[in-house]
């Protein structure tokens, strides 16, 4: 039976799940508060310069072809993909770095040159990384988290023991250099958590990085959107931007429609990929699952402070994605996770896509962004912004061994007051709840709401989770839970 579908936002678990949804034969409608689809994933277009303004890491390229694959197409049908070689870089000290090669034999060998044993070691644990992503990628994310019972299988039965431990364990008692304990820490950030706070099981993120690769989709992770938008309007869904829910309209217990812009619209199912916080709250209180007190305790993904910057020449000694972990990584979890505070000395991220995508900048110039990881919540003010970048452009320039503040032509930035001001993000967080052991599967927020008939929800906030990969796994589970409570 055909149903009148209505989706809240247009980021990656919306446009996902509109797909699955219009191909099951139902009437879709996507409504987008901003001016351009994309949610989180959307695009900054400055001076010739070209931005993505979200996620900038092409991982698992499997779960696009699967997702591509579903509706008989493939990711080349709508953008072309590069793998990046080297995959990325990490900066320990002024010319103190490690680049990641874009195949695991080159990784090993770098290992081994780092300490002695350590790559007969790293081959073991990428072994047991591509174990757990068998079972995790193609098998247990691919599931709706209603029940416990879904993660009992005979495979997790035999790993049952990993969900219990944790990475950062793991990774100590293999390896005893710290930049090698780093290198292979860093993957899990993308779960948001500390190391030390994420189940060993996740280790298969690490199997994301070496044995798949990093890549790169031409013209940046916005062409993706645009290719999930051609797909979605091919199946006949029509998307709304500068489209504002006022409210998800509910009666009798059972959502039927929305206010968007002031008007009216009339729906069967209501579905919402905007932040799930923000979505209950457009109804009354007596619907809403989840309490004030529940979101407050949860463990949140990091927030960022994010720079776009064009530079007016080429930037040296760096590669595509590079890492700057010449601070002390605890000190600054900490001051995500324990104590929430705006870090002394942050560790950062800087992207430049035009060292791999000539169009992402004129000729002869950078595309740069910067990103420092921060708790949610966290007063944000202007000086508090060029502070920040005051600081690690000073110590880009030191470790990277350039001058390059007189060739800034311009930036940009957006952090927490962003987030929340264009994403209606619960305390300004960038990345949705962490996967911590008590926040995985059906202990996150679910898919379908406990308390309002024909409501559902999709994106980080639900399941699988955070990162661009688990959205558009969760817009697969949440448009097959629709049709199965049909």
């Amino acid at each position: 039976m055909k149903k009148e579908i209505k989706i809240i936002g247009s980021g990656f678990s919306s446009l996902a799940a509109s797909c699955y949804l219009a191909q099951q034969g139902h009437h879709v409608s996507v409504y987008e508060k901003n001016a351009t689809i994309g949610g989180r994933a959307r695009q900054l277009k400055k001076e010739g310069f070209t931005f993505d303004i979200g996620p900038t890491w092409y991982w698992m390229p499997d779960v696009f072809e699967r997702f591509f694959a579903d509706f008989g197409k493939k990711p080349s049908d709508y953008y072309e993909l590069i793998k990046l070689s080297p995959a990325y870089q990490v900066y320990f000290g002024v010319k103190d770095f490690v680049t990641i090669s874009d195949n695991l034999p080159e990784i090993i060998t770098t290992f081994e040159a780092i300490e002695k044993d350590s790559g007969q070691k790293l081959a073991s644990f990428m072994n047991e990384a591509k174990s757990n992503y068998e079972i995790a990628i193609k098998d247990l994310v691919y599931r709706p988290a209603i029940s416990p019972l879904e993660l009992v299988t005979l495979e997790t039965a035999k790993k049952v023991n990993q969900f219990f431990g944790n990475i950062s364990k793991d990774i100590r008692k293999k390896f005893k250099n710290q930049k090698l304990i780093q290198i292979l820490e860093f993957p899990v950030l993308f779960l948001g958590a500390k190391p030390s706070d994420t189940p060993s099981f996740y280790s298969f993120m690490n199997f994301a990085d070496f044995g798949l690769g990093t890549w790169h989709p031409k013209n940046g992770m916005y062409s993706v959107i645009l290719a999930m938008e051609k797909l979605a309007k091919e199946l006949g869904v029509s998307i709304h931007t500068n489209s504002n829910i006022e409210k998800i309209l509910v009666e009798n217990g059972t959502a039927n429609g929305l206010i968007v812009n002031g008007e009216t619209i009339k729906g069967d199912i209501i579905l919402s990929g905007a932040d799930y916080h923000h979505s209950e709250s457009l109804m009354d209180e007596k619907y809403r699952a989840y309490s004030e007190n529940y979101w407050e305790n949860r463990t949140f993904a990091p927030s960022s402070l994010l720079f776009y910057v064009g530079f007016d020449k080429k930037i040296e000694n760096v590669e595509h994605h590079t890492l700057f972990f010449d601070v002390d990584f605890d000190v600054h979890a900490s001051a995500i996770y324990d104590n929430p505070k705006w870090p002394d000395e942050p560790l950062f991220y800087a992207s430049f896509p035009s060292k791999t995508d000539a169009d992402s900048a004129p000729a002869g110039k950078e595309a740069g962004i910067f990103l420092i990881p921060l708790a949610p919540g966290l007063n944000d003010t202007p000086e508090l912004r060029e502070k920040y970048f005051e600081k690690i452009i000073t110590r880009f320039e030191k470790l990277t061994q350039q001058s390059l503040k007189d060739s800034i032509i311009f930036k940009e930035s957006f952090c927490v007051n962003d987030f929340i001001k264009e994403y209606n993000s619960y305390k300004g967080n960038a990345y949705g709840l962490a996967n911590t052991l008590m926040q995985t599967a059906f202990l996150r927020p679910k898919l379908k709401s406990k308390r309002v008939k024909n409501l559902f929800f999709t994106g980080q906030l639900t399941v699988p989770g955070p990162g661009v990969p688990p959205a558009l796994i969760s817009g697969k589970l949440v448009a097959d839970l629709i049709q199965k409570n049909l």
